[in-house]
């Protein structure tokens, strides 16, 4: 995390409390060490940021230094802790991350009421240790997809038959149970989609793609759209 979006991160951790929280709790909330909190801390009340407290005690933003909390109400706040759920359950452990910081920005500056609302939402997805998502495959893919690295799998079908196939990863898609890899496959020469319990293995070939009119993640979607899946 670079050390302005720490300093961001740390300065919503402190909007909108009524009491201190402590360094600790900052530490973990942000991955950092306490030794980090503290020389951040300090730099920002040396920068002016009003912040009060101290080492051992815990540290709060002065009365009458916050910013307006956000406008949402009841609903949407609920909509917005739920994804968050699904996200950490379900996204791979990048972007988990990246939603609980999300939500720790938005209820860092609701007011108590909303605040208290998030909290009390009975919807959840837990995060199981046996799910695909713990095992960094998806962070994996997502990270293919987004650099546009070339794929070289070790893959099972449907019906246990082994391949190797070289793929164009374009997108990945969840179905409520099960993940999808949307792709265009060098072997098949066509797209394709892959499940990812169904990857044995895989490594980037060190190659990146450029997406096509012909070969891009819009031609991919045409191809499935209305139609289903085709097989890997």
């Amino acid at each position: 995390m670079r050390r302005a979006d720490r300093l961001f991160l740390l300065i919503h951790a402190l909007r909108g409390r009524r009491h201190a929280i402590t360094a600790q709790q900052l530490a973990q909330t942000l991955e950092v060490s306490l030794r980090t909190v503290y020389r951040d801390v300090a730099d920002l009340q040396r920068s002016g940021v009003p912040i009060e407290g101290e080492a051992g005690v815990g540290y709060l933003l002065r009365k009458g230094a916050d910013i307006p909390p956000l406008m949402f109400n009841p609903d949407e706040l609920e909509a917005l802790v739920v994804g968050t759920r699904f996200v950490r359950a379900f996204g791979g452990e990048r972007l988990g991350r990246a939603a609980t910081a999300a939500l720790l920005k938005i209820e860092a500056v609701l007011p108590p009421e909303l605040r208290a609302r998030s909290a009390r939402t009975r919807i959840f997805a837990p995060q199981l240790d046996n799910r695909i998502e713990a095992s960094g495959l998806i962070d994996a893919l997502h990270a293919a997809v987004s650099e546009q690295r070339v794929l070289r799998l070790r893959y099972r079908d449907g019906e246990a038959r082994a391949s190797e196939r070289e793929i164009e990863p374009l997108c990945l898609t969840f179905w409520g149970g099960s993940w999808t890899l949307g792709a265009w496959c060098r072997l098949r020469a066509d797209f394709r989609s892959f499940r990812p319990d169904r990857i044995d293995g895989y490594a980037a070939t060190g190659e990146r793609f450029a997406e096509s009119r012909e070969r891009g993640l819009d031609a991919y979607l045409r191809s499935v759209g209305g139609q289903g899946l085709e097989p890997a």
